[in-house]
């Protein structure tokens, strides 16, 4: 596997998804973006209990490494918590999921597919300052569904630029 991928390699994946109808009021919108936001945030705090409540209970994940390394896909919340619990355990440094330019590319009343950039930040910390940089950039394609109530991601794809 290459270090970075190729110039563009993710305009093959998102061109396939063609924008539709976004049918949400500016508060279902909002709704939405606080989903994504709390999965951002409970990887980051390592709190599996909220990365769990923002997931439908079938949730699917799958990832695309470098634009070359397919990984997955990983089938259910359990499934999904467990995969994530194993990549906790091997961080030693502090993580921030940082989600920018988050767009809709579909949306109703009870489905919404959204896209957004990533840029994976770590800090090492340590006595000296640490190093904080960036770890990867890339981009996620999420399904979104209202269950019981409140919007859950039901599939996510993420294609990193970058293997780290």
């Amino acid at each position: 596997m290459s270090a970075k991928a190729a110039p563009g390699w993710g305009s093959a994946h998102l061109a396939a998804i063609r924008p539709g109808e976004v049918a949400l009021d500016p508060a279902e919108q909002l709704a939405v973006h606080q989903t994504l936001a709390r999965y951002a945030f409970a990887l980051d705090q390592q709190d599996l209990e909220a990365l769990g409540a923002v997931l439908t209970e079938d949730a699917t994940w799958a990832f695309k490494i470098a634009g070359e390394s397919d990984l997955g896909p990983v089938v259910g919340r359990e499934a999904i918590l467990a995969f994530v619990r194993d990549a906790m355990d091997a961080e030693a440094d502090q993580r921030r999921h940082n989600l920018v330019n988050v767009a809709f590319h579909g949306a109703n009343a009870d489905t919404a597919l959204v896209h957004a950039y990533l840029m994976l930040t770590s800090n090492a910390g340590g006595s000296g300052g640490g190093s904080a940089g960036v770890v990867a950039t890339g981009f996620y394609t999420f399904g979104l569904e209202r269950a019981g109530g409140e919007w859950r991601i039901a599939e996510l794809f993420l294609g990193t630029d970058n293997a780290w």
